[in-house]
C-alpha cells in the first residue's frame, strides 16, 4: 500500500514527531480513590491534523493510531483499568469507499504489528460495536489479537468499531425482545440494570471519564447510554497532538470534580 511507504518516509525524516514518554504528576497510591477506571476517548481529529501538516488524510489517522500504545501504558500506569477508544463509527462508512479502505487497512496492519507490545504491557484487547460488518480479514485479525492478548491483565483496550449508541440500544432491544419471546426474560424484570446487561459494555460498566480531542462539544453517538453520569472532559489539542501530559490534565480536572451522580 502506497500510504505506508509515504508515511515510513515522513516518519523517517522527521517531519512528525516522535513521541516521548511524560512522567505522571500523579499517582495511584495518592490518588487511588479518585482515578478513573474506565476511560472512553473520542479521538477526533485526525483529518483536520492532516491538512493542517498537508497530508492525506489516512496519514493523519496513522498518526492518531501511533498516539495509541503509549496512552494505554500511561493510562495503566496510572491505575486505569479499561480505556475505551471510539475507533470507527457506524456513521464513518458514509466516508468514501477509499477512505474506509484504507482505514480498514489501517486498522489490520496496527493490530497485526502491535500484538506482541501489546502482550509486553499486558493489554488485554476487546471490542464493542458490530463487527459483521467489517471486511472478513480485519475480523480475523480482531480475532486473532483478542485471542493472543487474552491473558493481558493490567488494562483493557476496548476499540469501539462499527459502533454507533443508536445501533447498539437496537441490537440490545432485539436481544431483550428475543429473550422475552424464549421466556428467558419476563417484561416486569427490565430494570436499567438489565437494559444494561444487554449492551456491548456489559463487562466493565460505564466510563467514569470521557475525553473527546479537538475542542467538539458533541457525542457523536457515543455510549449513549453508558455516558448519563459520567464526567466530561474537552481538550482543544487534534487526537495526533495529544499526548500524555493531555491525559494526566484529564484524570487532575477529574480528580477535582464532585461526583454527586444526582444526590446532594
Amino acid at each position: 500500500m502506497a500510504w505506508k511507504f509515504r508515511f515510513a518516509q515522513l516518519y523517517a525524516s522527521d517531519m512528525l514527531p516522535h513521541m516521548t514518554m511524560i512522567k505522571p504528576s500523579i499517582t495511584k497510591q495518592s490518588s487511588s480513590l479518585k482515578v478513573p477506571k474506565h476511560v472512553a476517548i473520542v479521538m477526533d481529529g485526525n483529518r483536520r491534523w492532516a491538512r493542517q501538516h498537508g497530508l492525506e488524510a489516512v496519514l493523519g489517522h496513522w498518526k492518531g493510531a501511533e498516539r495509541i500504545l503509549p496512552l494505554v501504558r500511561a493510562a495503566a500506569d496510572i491505575g486505569v483499568e479499561v480505556l475505551t477508544l471510539y475507533t470507527f463509527s457506524t456513521e464513518n462508512w458514509a466516508r468514501s469507499s477509499s477512505e474506509v479502505q484504507e482505514l480498514m487497512e489501517l486498522i489490520s496492519h496496527y493490530l497485526k504489528t502491535h500484538i506482541v507490545p501489546m502482550q509486553q504491557e499486558s493489554v488485554r484487547l476487546e471490542t464493542i460495536g458490530d463487527l459483521s460488518r467489517l471486511p472478513l480479514f480485519v475480523q480475523d485479525v480482531l480475532h486473532h489479537a483478542k485471542e493472543e492478548t487474552k491473558h493481558g491483565t493490567k488494562i483493557v483496550l476496548v476499540l469501539a468499531l462499527n459502533y454507533g449508541g443508536r445501533d447498539e440500544l437496537r441490537r440490545a432491544l432485539i436481544r431483550m425482545i428475543d429473550d422475552v419471546e424464549q421466556h428467558k426474560l419476563h417484561k416486569t424484570e427490565i430494570t436499567e440494570a438489565c437494559i444494561a446487561s444487554y449492551l456491548d459494555t456489559a463487562k466493565w460498566g460505564d466510563p467514569d471519564l470521557l475525553i473527546r480531542t479537538s475542542g467538539e462539544l458533541r457525542l457523536s453517538n457515543f455510549l449513549l447510554w453508558q455516558l448519563s453520569y459520567t464526567e466530561v472532559y474537552i481538550a482543544k489539542v487534534l487526537w495526533p497532538d495529544f499526548t500524555q501530559e493531555h491525559l494526566w490534565e484529564a484524570i487532575r480536572e477529574f480528580q477535582l470534580r464532585d461526583r454527586r451522580l444526582g444526590g446532594v
